[in-house]
């Protein structure tokens, strides 16, 4: 059996040893450095503990600015991200979390905060996934194993215009990484409202080899009625793109394209149906699970929440959707007209996601992520 390198672990290793460096970054090791925490002299908590001194809690969180971006890590490897924890203060929308892979000028990931721990309304939700986890009481938890060969770097940036904390650790191991490794991958959208008519695209363009491993969606419905009918629609390795035509027996069809892998619905992506209704109160019911998840409903109050709204994810561990050479996925808002017999309605909601993979370098270049006032939820 070959020396277990410690990086990827689990249940199954945890009896095994490596010769993996463990390492942690956080507001009290800034670099990670060995016997390098608690060694701050001013932070946020100076004053707290002035009468007990150094080692004593100074430093457990940084401030930023509004319109500025802190650098949270850079670490040079080869290694992994194994670990972190998040507890950020004010507006989760408007704090973008990017990576940054073996020195690439673009990010591999970018994403607000709240959405890339399954939580994109910006209030808390507890989540009991295998990847990511939400505890009280804003504890934010991703699992994503994360390796990386030259060097990791991870910024904060508040596009807000009031200060924020965040408290933060970060754990890695240090060691060689297998040459099968790929790249963790998460990028954020939102449309609202959604054009009439139109697909959702929850990520295109994607190019290289790899496998996408999970869906974050945060739904806001813009309408009265059900709103899950819509399918899912993975294009791998030159399946025909939405509106691409080719030959006439695509025109026929409306200029519409084919998927490898098509779904029967949204609620059925997201490993639940018939509504998410609880069969005994008659009411959505909210659940989370190791791999699937509606752990978030916001339920209309008759005065300022008059908007139904859910958080929904799925994660596709077991069964990720691999690639060759390129992906698109895309998702359908769908739900029902009153008049009879029944016909479709497309559906103008409120649709924010974060699309997760891993992949060969290089990243190609995301979308611009939107501007404050188009990230802004109440």
């Amino acid at each position: 059996m070959p020396e277990f390198d410690g990086l990827f672990c689990d249940l199954s290793s945890a009896h095994r040893l490596s010769r993996a460096k463990t390492r942690s970054i956080s507001a009290e090791n800034l670099d990670g450095a060995k016997a390098g925490g608690g060694r701050a002299t001013q932070g946020i908590s100076a004053d707290r503990a002035k009468d007990l001194g150094r080692g004593w809690k100074i430093n457990p969180a940084i401030e930023i600015q509004p319109e500025t971006t802190a650098n949270i890590a850079d670490i040079d490897g080869p290694g992994a991200l194994q670990h972190f924890w998040m507890t950020p203060t004010g507006a989760w929308r408007f704090l973008i979390l990017r990576i940054y892979w073996d020195g690439q000028e673009q990010p591999s990931v970018e994403c607000p905060l709240g959405d890339f721990f399954a939580c994109g309304w910006g209030q808390y939700a507890q989540v009991n996934s295998i990847p990511v986890t939400v505890n009280p009481g804003s504890a934010l938890n991703c699992y994503w194993p994360m390796p990386f060969r030259k060097n990791c770097r991870i910024t904060v940036e508040n596009v807000g215009t009031e200060p924020a904390y965040l408290y933060y650790q970060i754990d890695y191991a240090l060691n060689d990484v297998p040459d099968d490794a790929a790249y963790f991958h998460a990028q954020f959208r939102r449309v609202n409202p959604q054009p009439y008519g139109k697909v959702y695209t929850l990520v295109e363009g994607i190019k290289g080899r790899g496998q996408y491993v999970g869906t974050y969606m945060a739904w806001g419905v813009n309408n009265a009625g059900w709103w899950g009918e819509g399918e899912i629609k993975f294009y791998i390795d030159g399946d025909l793109k939405p509106g691409q035509t080719v030959d006439n027996d695509v025109a026929e069809h409306g200029g519409d394209a084919f998927p490898t892998i098509c779904g029967t619905g949204t609620e059925d992506y997201f490993l639940g149906s018939y509504n998410f209704e609880n069969p005994h109160t008659k009411q959505y019911q909210e659940f989370s699970t190791p791999y699937a998840g509606m752990p978030q409903v916001i339920r209309p109050d008759g005065v300022y929440d008059s908007q139904q709204r859910f958080g929904l994810y799925r994660w596709h561990l077991p069964d990720p959707v691999r690639f060759e050479q390129d992906l698109t996925v895309t998702i359908q808002a769908l739900g029902w007209r009153k008049r009879q017999p029944l016909h479709y309605l497309p559906l103008q909601d409120d649709l924010a996601s974060v699309a997760y993979w891993y992949q060969t370098l290089p990243t190609v270049t995301f979308p611009k992520l939107p501007e404050r006032d188009a990230l802004e939820i109440i």
